[in-house]
């Protein structure tokens, strides 16, 4: 069996990345051993002792669901060159993006047994493993991009949260991507206030707490699979559904549901996770050089992000698509009974409120 990680020579010419072809037969590898993973706690067989060292590489595995030209993968692509530059090839992270090594929620079991090193997954696949998690992935409570990534760095709000699944899950969350701000778009015209959305078919993620989102905003929920999502709208299945502006128009959702309106209603986010004992294993300086270039790579990302979403709008426009301001406070405040609903511990309180009450401080700063 392939190794899943592992500690080689180093060549003597620098690399940064396996060719293709052997990352399509590792591919073929994890398939096979998807099956056998629950039996096999470390289908790599990586010595926790030896990575890192001098004169040998590191191959570290990193899971995207994206495709090459998503702000992901280029921001993780950059990440990896300053790692391997900054360390002299000590350590190699190769990255296979459009779900290469299975499903989110195949990797994240990956990870968790070591069969892999790293992944990108959404937040819903967390709350799965920590309840906890739902703080981070509820409406209200970020207000925009910048208070999101502002508060994933700060240790003081997430730092027991991040490190939550190490002992259970030996999964330790590095920090995140933001998705953007996901709002509504619609076939038949855009929204004003919540009661516009009555009788309105709403495709959502399968989450009660996202069914609890539009049904509180005024429309039916309906969960579908992602990719059903364009003919269900065209079919009349479906009225509309929410996400970002980036997924609506590389989707082309825009062609059958050309009303965007800007509720505003979530900030999405994605994790960056990574296996407990192999962070554990990495010297000081590795660990130190790895994140001062993660933090490079969150940035990266979030300026991408901003670019893509503005060029994504402009295609949008162009093919007849409408970006509608509306009555974003009549939405919020629909909305505002979410939080008694589905925090249920003093610590999910405690969290949610140390989030908003940063989002004050933010605001009274820049005042």
């Amino acid at each position: 069996m392939k190794p899943s990680a592992l500690t080689a020579p180093k060549p003597e010419v620098p690399r940064r990345r396996r060719p293709r072809w052997a990352r399509i037969a590792l591919t073929a590898t994890m398939a096979a051993a998807a099956l056998g993973l629950s039996a096999c706690a470390n289908l790599g067989g990586l010595n926790l002792e030896t990575v890192g060292q001098e004169d040998q590489t590191t191959y570290v595995k990193l899971a995207l669901n994206q495709t090459e030209a998503h702000p992901s993968y280029i921001a993780l692509d950059n990440f990896s060159e300053r790692f391997a530059e900054r360390t002299d090839d000590r350590w190699v992270i190769d990255i296979y993006p459009n779900e290469q090594l299975g499903s989110q929620q195949e990797v994240l079991q990956f990870v968790s047994s070591g069969a892999i090193e790293m992944a990108i997954v959404s937040g819903t696949q967390l709350e799965n493993l920590n309840r906890d998690f739902q703080v981070l992935n509820m409406p209200t409570t970020f207000s925009d991009v910048e208070h999101q990534m502002g508060v994933i760095r700060d240790q003081d709000i997430v730092g027991s949260l991040f490190d939550s699944l190490e002992d259970s899950n030996n999964i330790t969350v590095i920090g995140g991507f933001t998705q953007g701000s996901r709002s509504i778009y619609t076939a038949d015209g855009p929204l004003r206030v919540p009661a516009d959305l009555a009788g309105q078919k709403i495709r959502v993620q399968e989450s009660d707490m996202h069914i609890r989102m539009i049904e509180l905003m005024g429309g039916a929920a309906t969960p579908l699979s992602y990719g059903e999502v364009y003919t269900a709208i065209q079919s009349g299945v479906l009225d509309g559904a929410e996400n970002n502006e980036v997924s609506y128009v590389t989707q082309q959702h825009h062609e059958v549901a050309p009303y965007w309106s800007y509720t505003n209603h979530l900030v999405g986010l994605d994790y960056m996770i990574m296996r407990s004992d192999l962070r554990e294993a990495m010297s000081e300086e590795d660990r130190r050089i790895f994140d001062e270039e993660w933090e490079t790579a969150m940035v990266e990302h979030t300026e991408l992000w901003d670019v893509e979403t503005r060029e994504s709008i402009e295609r949008g426009e162009a093919a007849g698509a409408t970006f509608t301001e509306i009555d974003q406070e009549a939405f919020q405040e629909a909305l505002a009974p979410i939080a008694d609903e589905f925090l249920t511990t003093d610590y999910q309180r405690d969290l949610y409120d140390a989030i908003r009450a940063d989002d004050v401080d933010s605001a009274g700063e820049e005042s």
